[in-house]
């Protein structure tokens, strides 16, 4: 399957959550076994051989291709979630997004200092929740930090949101306003 087949299947929602918002609805992907097992496929290959330990997947939606990854990594599966979703002892870290603020929590020893952790997103536009995910990570101080999405917005307007040391990689980069 090709990268163009897999944007076919991307449904575009103009206006959601907000006006002059055009949200990327991988949805459609995780629907399509296809699509899923290619983008479990491509994940795999790209760090099947980086020593992960822990797959941290933000909510939600980077909760399903990250727990997929992990599996198939033989990795342990972090959920970073947002706020009073977790109900024991937890580190929180607060980002500001395109239309308001918001927070990402991961329980407290989800992380070791011996860990190799991958953080996997669907999407990254302005970088505000996957940047509060790997700052949230980093507090863990695991031996190795690895950051990944599925879709890469390459025009939105965006902040460094994580060093550039940082390994990072997407699976589909599209030009919002092509």
């Amino acid at each position: 399957m090709t990268t163009e087949q897999l944007i076919s299947h991307i449904r575009v929602i103009p206006d959601f959550p907000i006006k002059g918002i055009m949200f990327q609805d991988v949805t459609t992907l995780f629907k399509d076994a296809e699509c899923l097992q290619e983008l479990s496929d491509r994940l795999y290959e790209l760090y099947k051989d980086k020593g992960i330990t822990k797959v941290v997947g933000i909510e939600s939606r980077g909760f399903v291709l990250g727990a997929i990854l992990a599996t198939r990594l033989g990795a342990g599966f972090v959920p970073a979630r947002k706020p009073g979703k977790l109900p024991a002892d937890k580190v929180v870290e607060v980002y500001s997004k395109e239309y308001g603020t918001d927070s990402v929590e991961i329980h407290t020893g989800a992380i070791s200092e011996n860990d190799v952790v991958l953080v996997h997103d669907d999407l990254l536009a302005t970088g505000g929740s996957i940047g509060a995910a790997y700052r949230l990570v980093s507090k863990f101080n695991p031996s190795k930090v690895y950051m990944n999405c599925i879709i890469d917005l390459t025009d939105c307007p965006r902040r460094e949101v994580f060093p550039k040391d940082v390994e990072f990689t997407s699976i589909i980069a599209i030009k919002e306003h092509e």
